[in-house]
């Protein structure tokens, strides 16, 4: 071996070679000629990004050997390598340094040899497992009306759930009664049943199933009828963290290491650092309609490149492979509100939607019944940066008589400029199941729509839209709408608007300026012309009700060409009932009201009133503790009851929300091994939170000798009765759970010696004793 091979050798192995000391040592060779044959152990660098762990490199003839195995777990996938081993300098497209001095492997290689990165989470926050216990609730909304030349009537609103784990039973109706003399049609007296289903959901397999009382799904050119019967349904409201419809993704690549920034529409929307290599960025924040994003990457040496990208977004589209249907069949309601149980022949419906592709869903649509068959095939697509086609065909057969149905339409949205246009033409004898019990009706003939938004900025928002309708009987109806609104000074704004039918000589004309006071209460002033040319202006002052509860009310007055008109109400919003009082009308005809609103919950054995609850809420239990208060998402909801209950009435289904305890007020005598939880409960359901509590029989105990001196620090004290060991701490004090009412300790002293001491303790303490002196002999 020549000496240049010696020196080298004893610079990487970092060995003593003969008498050399340690300031004697050669430095590392300046290059590879100055090496022959040897095995390197060096820092890999890729693109300027360090690895953390060494790679093996072997050095022959001045060139670098690495193994293939240690290119791939670096991350570079070359292309067409093949092989155990390869040369570094014979790869097209890498470049390969060696740094001595840092004893590193420098690797240059192009971005596209890189593992792609996905930045970005498009989950709004993690899935959860939604429970639900056993209870039931009833919602109840109880309406007083009399008036001067109507009478006077009470009605009651209700639902009452039942639900379980095995899914939520409802049922809603409407009970009213005349009163004073007042007389009701026998269709509008006594007891209504509208709605009674059972629902489950399936959140793993995003499943719904309803029997009883259902509405069947439809699409935007479809209806929808009432059954009684069986549906089962795609049902995304199960999984409220997943975005159903395509977002942006943009790719791009890092030569080197670089943060990036994203801009959308101007406005920053997050930051992320980048690793050499590809990327697609799917951080896009869930918007909707045209806009542009702005991708800015900065290197190390502060070098930045931007990049505009122009995109569109719609959630009438589907992620591609993603599906929505619904499948229901039973037969079809008659008389909804006038009779309880009144049913028709049989049906069935189904729709189905299919994200084909990111800019295009599919749609169908099929009915039956026995004297009907009908189907129909729809899409939306999305036309670049230019907005979404949406276009559907469907023919029917209904008694032999047959029909087609088209309708096309196209939206546009940008945060400038919003526009669609819908238009649904029929031909023919074209029927659906709404026509199944009523055959001597008919479908509209041709419905056209136009609406129009211009944001002016500084200038205000412009808004027009155009309707066109041909009903079954011919007649025709076509109506032009025109609004301007404003913000003015102090958050004020005003609002113009115009509406007029076509064929008619008159305008409709409103003006309203609307006037906040902060918490005080909004005023509102207008003035009007109807279409019949008579003239009106109303003032309105209303203070909405705190979100806490308190008191709101409404104060109105009209005048012009007609009598004048009074209105006033008020709201008073408590923690159990929300009540409201009002009345309203002229000098000869004042309809006076009244109306109490709430809910009425039963769980864990216990009843708890609140305000109308229309989806999820929470009943949380502290063990039998009383006054413990209660916060939900860090907002304090109240404490709970005598017997340890508080109902959260706010939840939302299958949000995982934040429900938390405040235990610093209880007893130093009991223990909670838990004081916050997330949970989220099934839509429609209640959920039993409990959060368990433990009182202990604990005390501190003051134990000191027969010269009354404290017992050493760090003596061995063993409690007889449990086992349970503990040391004394300073001053003499031992703190002991878990005691009986009689009990004795054995204490082995730090400076030799052992003693024992007896004594009682009450079990019902509020707080922890403080026992002794007691002498331990």
């Amino acid at each position: 071996m020549t000496r240049s091979r010696v020196l080298a050798a004893c610079a990487l192995l970092v060995l003593g070679c003969g008498p050399l000391l340690g300031a004697e040592l050669p430095p590392p060779p300046p290059s590879l000629q100055a090496v022959g044959d040897a095995q390197l152990y060096l820092e890999l660098v890729v693109n300027q990004m360090s690895s953390p762990e060494l790679v093996a490199v072997q050095q022959r003839a001045g060139r670098l050997y690495m193994a293939t195995a240690d290119l791939q777990a670096a991350g570079i996938q070359v292309p067409g390598l093949s092989g155990a081993e390869v040369v570094l300098d014979t790869i097209s497209g890498l470049h390969a340094d060696y740094d001595s001095q840092g004893q590193r492997l420098l690797l240059q290689v192009p971005a596209t040899w890189l593992p792609t990165q996905a930045i970005g989470n498009r989950q709004l926050y993690p899935a959860s497992d939604a429970r639900s216990s056993f209870g039931a609730l009833l919602n109840y909304d109880l309406y007083l009306n009399d008036s001067d030349d109507g009478g006077t009537y009470l009605a009651a609103w209700n639902e009452l759930r039942l639900f379980d784990s095995w899914g939520t039973l409802s049922t809603t109706g409407q009970w009213r009664q005349a009163l004073g003399g007042n007389e009701f049609d026998d269709s509008q007296r006594g007891f209504r049943r509208y709605d009674t289903t059972w629902r489950y959901s399936d959140e793993a397999r995003l499943l719904t199933l309803e029997v009883g009382d259902v509405l069947s799904g439809a699409l935007p050119w479809t209806s929808s009828v009432r059954l009684g019967g069986v549906q089962v349904s795609r049902d995304f409201a199960v999984r409220p963290d997943l975005v159903t419809y395509p977002l942006p993704a943009f790719a791009g690549e890092a030569a080197v290491p670089s943060s990036l920034d994203l801009f959308i529409n101007g406005y920053k929307s997050s930051s992320a650092e980048l690793q050499p290599g590809p990327y697609t960025l799917t951080n896009i924040p869930f918007i909707n309609g045209a806009g542009e994003a702005v991708v800015v990457t900065t290197d190390a040496l502060g070098r930045q490149v931007s990049t505009t990208l122009p995109f569109y977004v719609t959630s009438s589209l589907l992620q591609k492979g993603l599906s929505d249907f619904s499948v229901a069949a039973g037969s079809l309601r008659r008389d909804y509100a006038l009779r309880d149980f009144a049913y028709g022949p049989g049906v069935a419906a189904a729709s189905l939607r299919y994200g084909v592709s990111e800019r295009f869903t599919l749609e169908s649509h099929v009915e039956a019944a026995e004297s009907l068959t009908l189907g129909g095939v729809g899409g939306n697509w999305q036309v670049g940066n230019w907005g979404v086609l949406n276009a559907a065909l469907s023919q029917s057969s209904f008694d032999s008589r047959s029909g087609q149905q088209w309708s096309l339409g196209y939206q546009y949205n940008s945060p400038r400029l919003g526009f669609n246009y819908q238009r649904l033409q029929r031909r023919g004898d074209y029927a659906d199941l709404s026509l199944v019990d009523s055959p001597y009706t008919r479908l509209s003939q041709r419905s056209e729509q136009v609406t129009l938004s211009l944001n002016l900025e500084r200038y205000g928002s412009l808004g027009a839209g155009y309707f066109d309708v041909r009903a079954g009987d011919h007649s025709r109806t076509r109506l032009l709408n025109l609004s301007w609104s404003k913000p003015l000074w102090g958050n004020s704004s005003l609002y113009l608007s115009a509406n007029r039918e076509i064929g008619d000589s008159q305008w409709a004309v409103q003006a309203q300026w609307v006037i906040p006071f902060d918490m005080s209460g909004t005023l509102s002033l207008s003035l009007e012309r109807n279409n019949n040319g008579e003239n009106l202006q109303r003032v309105n002052y209303s203070r909405a009700v705190p979100a806490g509860g308190g008191v709101g009310y409404n104060l109105g007055y009209a005048e012009g060409d007609r009598e004048a008109y009074r209105q006033a109400d008020l709201t008073w919003r408590l923690q159990s009932v929300q009540l409201q009082a009002g009345a309203y009308g002229t000098d000869g005809d004042t309809t006076r009201w009244a109306d109490a609103s709430g809910s009425l919950v039963w769980m864990d054995a216990g009843m708890f009133a609140a305000n109308r609850i229309d989806d999820a809420f929470v009943v949380v239990s502290t063990d039998g503790f009383a006054d413990v208060p209660v916060r939900y998402e860090n907002q304090l909801v109240g404490r709970t009851d005598r017997n340890g209950h508080l109902l959260v009435p706010w939840s939302s289904g299958y949000y995982r929300g934040k429900y938390e305890i405040d235990s610093m007020e209880l007893p130093s005598t009991v223990q909670v091994p838990q004081v916050e939880q997330r949970l989220a409960v099934r839509r429609g359901t209640g959920y039993l939170l409990e959060f368990p509590m433990q009182r202990v029989v604990a005390a501190s105990i003051h134990l000191v000798d027969g010269a009354q001196r404290d017992l050493p620090l760090g003596s061995q004290v063993r409690h007889e009765q449990s086992g349970a060991r503990t040391v004394v701490g300073w001053d003499g004090l031992v703190y002991l759970e878990g005691l009986a009412e009689h009990n004795s300790l054995e204490v082995e002293r730090s400076d030799g010696g052992r003693c024992r001491v007896q004594f009682s303790v009450e079990g019902d303490q509020p707080q922890v004793p403080l026992i002794g002196p007691l002498v331990c002999q």
